[in-house]
C-alpha cells in the first residue's frame, strides 16, 4: 500500500529526522546517533561545519569538547572517512571494510606497496598513535594523480588502511589526525553478513532524512542511500514518482510539529541535497564560497533559516574574532518576515554569537 503525504506532512517528517523539533536530543550521542553522522569539514567562516550542526540541535548547551571525549576516551564515536559516527554503527561498516577497495586501480597500488603497507603497520604497531608526518614514506609506486594527492603516498596509504579496517583514526592533534592500529581504537563487534549490513545501512540512512525518492544512489556521494524496498513506499502532493518513508516516521505524521527557529550550516543534511530541498521545501540554495564576490547572491558562507517545517530565508554571518564579533552582513527574506520572526531570527543569532562567545553586530543588525 502506498502513502498518501501532504507537502506539509512530507516536511515534518524531514524535519522531525533531522532533530530540529524544539525538544532537542539529551546529548552530542543522542545527537549523532539520530543524523547517523556529522561531516568533518576545515571550512570555518562561522565555526566548523560539524560544530554548526550539532549547535543547531543542541544549541549552547553544546561543547566541542563532548565530541572529543567520545572520539579519544569513551570510544563511543569513531571517525571514518572524515565522517564522525557513533561507535554502535561501526557493524555496519565492518564488512564494508573487508570488501574495500571496489577500484581496481586502488587495488592494485596497494598490492604494489604491500612493503610500504608493512612498514606502516609496524611503525604504528611499536610507536602509534601517529600523524602522517612522523611516518617515513616507503613505497615503491608513487600514487599518481592530477590533484593535490599526486605523490602524497603516506597520507593516501593511511586513509586506503582506514577504509579497510587496518587502521582508525585514534585522535586529533594540531589539526592532525594520529593513526593507530583498528584494534587499539575500534572494539570487538558483532559479525555481519554483507547483505545484511548494507540493508540496515540503508534503513539507519533513511531514517536519519525520514523521507527520500525511492532510487539506488541518493543522498550524496559520500553516503548512498539505496531505498529500494525499505521503508514505506509514498507519494507526495504535487510530486511526481515515488518516495520511501522511514515506518517510525509516519507514527506521528499528524503531530504538529514542536516548532522552533534554526540556524544551519551551508552542509547540514536537511539542506545538503539541493533537488530534495527545491522539492519538499520550495527553497533556493547555492553554496557560494567558491563564487567571486560580486557573484554572490546570499554571502560566502550564508546560513539557511528554517522556521518550524519551513526554510524561509538566509544569513550572511562570519564570526570576526580579532573583532570579538558575530559579524551579520545581510539577512534574506525568502519570505516576508513578521516581527515575530525577525525577533526570532535574532534569538538565534544571539545564541549562536553567546556560544561563540562574541557579540552580534553588522550591518544587518538594525532589522532588529
Amino acid at each position: 500500500m502506498v502513502v498518501e503525504l501532504t507537502l506539509e506532512q512530507a516536511r515534518r517528517i524531514a524535519v522531525r529526522a533531522q532533530a530540529l523539533e524544539a525538544k532537542r536530543p539529551a546529548g552530542v550521542l543522542d545527537a549523532i546517533d539520530r543524523l547517523t553522522f556529522v561531516k568533518v569539514d576545515p571550512v570555518s567562516a562561522v565555526a566548523p561545519s560539524a560544530d554548526v550542526v550539532l549547535w543547531s540541535r543542541l544549541g549552547e548547551a553544546y561543547d566541542p569538547a563532548d565530541v572529543t571525549a567520545g572520539l579519544e576516551v569513551d570510544r563511543t564515536l569513531f571517525e571514518l572517512d572524515l565522517m564522525v559516527r557513533p561507535m554502535d554503527d561501526l557493524r555496519l561498516f565492518r564488512p564494508m571494510m573487508r570488501r574495500w577497495p571496489k577500484h581496481e586501480r586502488t587495488r592494485n597500488w596497494i598490492e604494489a606497496n604491500d612493503a610500504f603497507r608493512r612498514d606502516i603497520l609496524v611503525r604504528l604497531n611499536g610507536s602509534g598513535p601517529l600523524p602522517a608526518t612522523e611516518i617515513p614514506d616507503t613505497a615503491a609506486v608513487p600514487w599518481s594523480s592530477t590533484g593535490w594527492t599526486n605523490d602524497r603516498n603516506v597520507t593516501i596509504m593511511l586513509e586506503c588502511l582506514m577504509m579497510r579496517g587496518d587502521l582508525a583514526m585514534s585522535a586529533r592533534r594540531d589539526g592532525q589526525r594520529l593513526w593507530d592500529l583498528a584494534e587499539r581504537v575500534y572494539p570487538e563487534v558483532p559479525e555481519l553478513e554483507a547483505s545484511d549490513a548494507y540493508v540496515q545501512r540503508n534503513e539507519r540512512r533513511l531514517a536519519s532524512l525520514g523521507i527520500l525518492r525511492e532510487r539506488k544512489a541518493g543522498g550524496s556521494p559520500a553516503e548512498p542511500i539505496d531505498t529500494r524496498g525499505i521503508g514505506e513506499p509514498a507519494h507526495v502532493e504535487g510530486l511526481r514518482g515515488t518516495w520511501r518513508v522511514d515506518p517510525g516516521a509516519l507514527e506521528h505524521v499528524d503531530e504538529p510539529l514542536a516548532e522552533r527557529t534554526a540556524l544551519l550550516s551551508p552542509l547540514d543534511r536537511l539542506v545538503f541535497d539541493r533537488k530534495r530541498l527545491e522539492e519538499l521545501f520550495g527553497y533556493e540554495y547555492v553554496l557560494e564560497m567558491y563564487k567571486p564576490r560580486d557573484q554572490r547572491r546570499w554571502g560566502y558562507w550564508a546560513m539557511p533559516i528554517l522556521h518550524g517545517d519551513r526554510l524561509i530565508g538566509k544569513v550572511d554571518a562570519t564570526a570576526d574574532r580579532a573583532a570579538g564579533m558575530l559579524r551579520v552582513d545581510a539577512i534574506h527574506e525568502d519570505e516576508p518576515f513578521t516581527r515575530d520572526l525577525v525577533e526570532a531570527v535574532f534569538e538565534e543569532l544571539d545564541s549562536l554569537a553567546g556560544w561563540l562567545g562574541l557579540e552580534v553586530g553588522g550591518r544587518a543588525v538594525g532589522l532588529a
